[in-house]
């Protein structure tokens, strides 16, 4: 089974503000890079929407997946909070929503679909992966305002 590399990140001027997120992924020898931006939004669901992006990008079931992000929120969300989040019909242990429930549905559902490895790195530490993701980000939204 072959294995892609995927760096996420998401950042919010101001929060809320103009969002944005960035992707890069590497597949043998081939690298893709996604962005995009929002003009209302806030950091964590950039965060969230750049590994949903990443993960709808996928051409094949047939890969194993490292995901690299720089976010603590996703990584607890989704390798601890998520299990009883689902059991208690996506309310917190406040008995309050989750907040930014439909992202976390949709990753939830992506998660399932493949075999992801979630790593958790440093932001702004020079790590390659994570500096491109960032940047891509930063790109996103500068274009936007």
């Amino acid at each position: 089974m072959d294995n892609i590399i995927i760096y996420t990140d998401g950042g919010c001027r101001g929060n809320p503000g103009v969002g944005g997120w960035g992707v890069w992924l590497r597949y043998k020898g081939t690298e893709k890079k996604l962005k995009g931006a929002e003009k209302d939004t806030t950091n964590n669901r950039m965060e969230l929407t750049a590994a949903i992006k990443a993960l709808e990008a996928l051409k094949s079931d047939e890969i194993k997946v490292d995901l690299y992000t720089d976010s603590k929120y996703v990584m607890n969300g989704i390798n601890e909070w998520i299990i009883n989040w689902k059991k208690k019909n996506w309310k917190t242990s406040a008995k309050r929503p989750v907040k930014n429930v439909d992202l976390w549905q949709k990753l939830d559902r992506l998660n399932q679909k493949y075999p992801v490895n979630w790593h958790w790195v440093k932001g702004h530490s020079g790590d390659e992966g994570n500096d491109m993701a960032d940047l891509l980000a930063n790109q996103a939204m500068d274009s936007i305002g």
